[in-house]
């Protein structure tokens, strides 16, 4: 059996590497789109959806589980007022990434195209990446506030 420490050392890097990799891969992805450059736009969007399933699907999947099992552990009800708080956050934030996934996956599809036939992004490329913009705005406050309530939440009678 994991303990506590070993778990809630596992969820603060899994935290860490969720965050970091998505508010990375969401910067080199709207600069390259600034850029305009059809090449360095397609070779980051690649970048962008491998970074998805290698380190952000994995932590997206581990966080709930590790911190459900922490809540567990301390015995303390789903309706407790952070841990509520919390899974809404990140339900929403969820909701948001996973149009998100589609998106980046359609536009690193519709760069690959336009590398190959040396052209231009289609007007959609850039519909799209307005929509995967403005869906990770809401995405990113949500998580911002996840990691506000891990850090400064209160379990009664806990000494961690």
């Amino acid at each position: 059996m994991m303990s506590f420490t070993l778990i809630k050392t596992l969820h603060i890097l899994s935290m860490v590497l969720l965050f970091g990799t998505g508010l990375g891969s969401a910067f080199y992805k709207w600069m390259a789109d600034r850029s305009g450059v059809v090449a360095h736009i397609a070779v980051t969007n690649r970048h962008v959806v491998l970074a998805d399933w290698i380190f952000t699907t994995p932590t997206v999947i581990f966080q709930p589980l590790s911190g459900l099992w922490m809540v567990h552990l301390f015995g303390l009800p789903l309706t407790t007022p952070w841990v509520a708080a919390s899974l809404s956050l990140y339900a929403l934030a969820g909701a948001c990434w996973l149009p998100v996934v589609w998106l980046q996956i359609r536009m690193k599809q519709m760069a690959d195209v336009a590398l190959a036939r040396q052209t231009g992004l289609p007007q959609h490329y850039w519909q799209l990446a307005r929509w995967w913009f403005w869906l990770g705005v809401p995405a990113f406050i949500s998580m911002v506030l996840v990691v506000a309530l891990m850090v400064f939440k209160h379990i009664p009678g806990a000494q961690l």
